[in-house]
């Protein structure tokens, strides 16, 4: 069971979502928030394997409360589902923490997907979003390399398909080994790149051109 919590202002929305979650075998909208000044009040009692959260809300916005989610609950996966698909606020949103964004228009049965892929270590996007992070990581990549980074040729491959957002099962079948393998692979590559997300990584990847 794939336990999920909704961060959303929007109560239609927030409920909408929340009754096809728990209509859906396999996941569970285990809480609702309508701010994260409602989350944080009730920190002690989050668990949860998937974020989803809005951007654009009241008080503390989305880019800031993921960030302050990290803090309680490190491993939990983030997707973010708003109307905004503008650069720097994808690029912020990444960086604080997320591992997918989608557009709100995305139907309810591509969420589900992505709160799988997501879980399954993926980065879920829309793929005009793809494309724009693809696009604004390149353009923050320098060539002033604080200093050189070695990666063996299988770390360099699983960093690529990271890159495409491909998710640990198909970066295995790709290989011919076990998730466990990329995920061993995967764990070296954040040490050496001193990263603690798939997004962190792939950023500080294109940062020291070890992606073009």
């Amino acid at each position: 069971m794939i336990k999920i919590i909704l961060v959303e202002d929007n109560p239609i929305f927030r409920e909408g979502i929340a009754a096809f979650l728990n209509a859906t075998d396999g996941y569970s909208c285990a809480k609702t928030f309508e701010s994260y000044e409602h989350l944080l009040n009730d920190s002690e009692n989050l668990q949860a394997d998937v974020l989803i959260s809005d951007i654009n809300l009241p008080g503390i916005s989305g880019i800031e409360g993921i960030k302050e989610v990290k803090k309680i609950l490190p491993a939990v996966k983030i997707i973010m589902l708003t109307v905004y698909e503008d650069d720097n606020r994808i690029f912020d949103a990444l960086i604080g923490g997320a591992s997918g964004y989608l557009s709100k228009k995305t139907p309810p049965a591509k969420i589900i997907d992505a709160i799988k892929e997501v879980y399954e270590g993926g980065s879920p996007m829309n793929s005009d979003i793809a494309s724009k992070v693809i696009n604004l990581l390149r353009t923050k990549n320098t060539n002033n390399h604080i200093k050189r980074i070695e990666l063996t040729e299988k770390e360099k491959i699983i960093l690529e398909g990271l890159a495409k957002g491909n998710n640990y099962q198909l970066i295995a079948e790709q290989l011919l080994i076990s998730k466990h393998t990329v995920r061993y692979h995967i764990k070296n590559i954040y040490e050496k790149l001193h990263a603690t997300s798939q997004t962190e990584a792939v950023a500080k990847a294109y940062k020291n051109g070890l992606l073009k």
